[in-house]
């Protein structure tokens, strides 16, 4: 059973930079793509950026794009997600999810396509 484990989160101010960590643990050898989503209060859960395949190929969404980074270091079974340039509307639960097949951007973007979720981190940016 993969477990992942989220931290990084907080309350900074529009403008800031705060890094994202997702530790996994069990079977990771079994994984091929991770993805971050986020849930902001009373909002459907979306998609923040995925990173698959053993070249690292990631995706994100328009809304992050140019903003955020994801970057993932095998040794420490840890994937990372850089945000900078925080907006008032980036306020939300960040969640990673693990899943056992490569992605492209499609695919990386479907929450159905996951198969083990975080518990997740709270990122709340005021104006």
């Amino acid at each position: 059973q993969v477990q992942l484990v989220e931290s990084g989160g907080g309350l900074v101010q529009a403008g800031d930079s705060l890094r994202l960590s997702c530790v996994a643990s069990g079977p990771t050898f079994s994984m091929f793509a991770m993805g971050w989503f986020r849930q902001a209060p009373g909002k459907e859960r979306e998609f923040v950026g995925a990173i698959s395949g053993s070249r690292g190929s990631t995706y994100y969404a328009d809304s992050v794009k140019g903003r955020f980074t994801i970057s993932g270091d095998n040794a420490k079974n840890t994937v990372y997600l850089q945000m900078d340039s925080l907006k008032p509307d980036d306020t939300a639960v960040y969640y990673c999810a693990a899943r056992f097949r490569y992605c492209s951007a499609l695919g990386c973007s479907r929450d159905a396509g996951y198969d083990y979720w975080g518990q997740g981190t709270q990122v709340t940016v005021s104006s």
